[in-house]
């Protein structure tokens, strides 16, 4: 009998876009002799969309697009009534980036119904998504990061100046100013004086009520897959060169300038050591199934994490995908498939452990 898989996409966040060119690739590289495909497309509204059994090739990520007059609660109803059979083999791919996607809602949702679900759990995806959060469990953990700090909107809102001027009797400018719960470098600015960071924080704050500030470091960025539960694989560190002077949102999904660069040019045992170090930042934050753990690397090869993402792009062209084929060889259908048996395992890992005392 098939497997149903549930690949779920879009949603209420600014990587909707993005979702949908992930989830048109995940979906166009599985097996349909395997599996029963069911799109579900979550409009920016928050509502679910279910596309129903797909017969053919995605040629555009438009037409995974569904417009629906439910509520979003009567939306997720159907969902639960109509799509999913309980005495079926099924499981979730939620091709979701960014807020109520990446960040631990939907996986409590599929955590509550008991479905496995492809990637990492509500802990690890919210932990994750939080930068301000992972940063301060890595600093527990001594794990090397540039100088930061943060902002909470009411305290800014109280008194701006002197939040301004906290920030920087702890930092040297230039900084980095980022909203702590988005990905794809969204809402990012860089600062070079008071005027500069003042607006940098405004908008930031469009998109989120707590603010990350970061140090510049002069490094180039490595980015590293780590794919596993219990004892993660890691791939070669790859690159980006890029034209624009950070790896913001135009230069990641519009403007196509960037050309990768696998492995990354290292001395064999930075290499070592970033591989070690992004393996260790997974298993801090207790990742399963995949992330993608995003490294600097300065001149004089000292090394500072970034970020580590949950559930990073995966477009045919994306870097976690291109880092295990230039790694061992594994294809993009290949690695779906790895993860999907990931997440059978870790569910029935789960389910076997003890729910009341014996």
């Amino acid at each position: 009998m098939k497997t149903n898989i549930y690949v779920i996409y879009g949603g209420k966040s600014v990587e909707h876009e993005v979702s949908l060119k992930s989830a048109s690739a995940v979906i166009n590289s599985l097996d349909k002799s395997k599996y029963n495909i069911y799109p579900i497309y979550i409009s920016i509204d928050g509502i679910w969309c279910p596309l129903g059994l797909l017969e053919g090739k995605i040629e555009d990520p438009d037409e995974l697009r569904k417009t629906s007059s439910n509520t979003v609660s009567k939306s997720i109803g159907d969902f639960l009534l109509n799509q999913i059979n309980d005495n079926e083999k099924n499981i979730v791919f939620p091709a979701l980036h960014g807020t109520n996607g990446e960040d631990g809602t939907i996986q409590g949702l599929l955590e509550l119904l008991n479905i496995p679900y492809v990637g990492n759990g509500v802990l690890s995806s919210a932990v994750g998504m939080d930068k301000v959060m992972m940063k301060d469990i890595f600093a527990k953990h001594n794990i090397p990061q540039v100088k930061y700090a943060s902002i909470q909107i009411p305290s800014w809102r109280k008194d701006k100046n002197k939040v301004y001027t906290e920030i920087e009797k702890k930092l040297d400018y230039p900084y980095y100013v980022k909203p702590a719960n988005l990905g794809s470098s969204v809402g990012i600015n860089r600062a070079e004086n008071r005027e500069e960071f003042e607006k940098a924080v405004e908008e930031a704050f469009l998109y989120d009520s707590k603010v990350i500030i970061e140090e510049e470091i002069i490094a180039r960025e490595m980015q590293i897959s780590v794919v596993g539960n219990n004892n993660p694989k890691v791939s070669v560190p790859g690159e980006f060169i890029m034209e624009r002077p950070f790896f913001d949102y135009e230069a990641k999904y519009i403007d196509g300038k960037l050309i990768p660069v696998i492995p990354a040019k290292l001395e064999p045992e930075v290499s070592d050591k970033v591989r070690k170090t992004a393996v260790d930042a997974f298993k801090i934050l207790n990742c399963h199934g995949l992330a993608r753990v995003d490294i600097f690397v300065t001149d004089d090869n000292k090394i500072y994490v970034n970020e580590v993402n949950t559930m990073p792009g995966f477009t045919n062209v994306s870097m976690t995908p291109v880092l295990w084929g230039a790694t061992d060889g594994t294809t993009y259908a290949e690695l779906v498939e790895i993860l999907i048996q990931l997440a059978f395992e870790k569910h029935e890992e789960k389910n076997n452990l003890l729910n009341t005392r014996s």
